[in-house]
């Protein structure tokens, strides 16, 4: 029996540096649970926000991947706040665990 996720919500923590493998098993889990239907909110936290750019996480943001990173950790690592990515702190990973059906993180 196949449960039918569509409409679901699923967080993402990630912390790993883009490199490290939960890093990647963060973004093939967003890229599973969007092919499923699912609305996917993934956050990039210290290490992981340095992979705001990776082209992998940005082509899941085109294909409707909401993406928000730390604004702290960015300026922390002197990484540029751009329009890759939507910067915030602490507060929005509060809401996404709140809000979602599941949330996850990868360390």
């Amino acid at each position: 029996m196949l449960l039918n996720l569509r409409g679901k919500k699923l967080g993402l923590l990630i912390s790993a540096r883009p490199g490290q493998p939960n890093f990647d098993r963060g973004l093939k889990l967003a890229e599973a649970a969007l092919a499923a239907g699912v609305v996917v909110y993934l956050y990039c936290i210290d290490d992981a926000v340095a992979g705001v750019s990776d082209a992998r996480l940005q082509l899941l943001k085109q294909h409707g991947l909401h993406l928000y990173a730390c604004a702290f950790g960015a300026h922390r690592r002197a990484l540029p706040l751009n329009d890759l990515a939507t910067y915030a702190g602490l507060s929005v990973v509060n809401e996404l665990i709140e809000a979602t059906d599941r949330f996850v993180s990868f360390n």
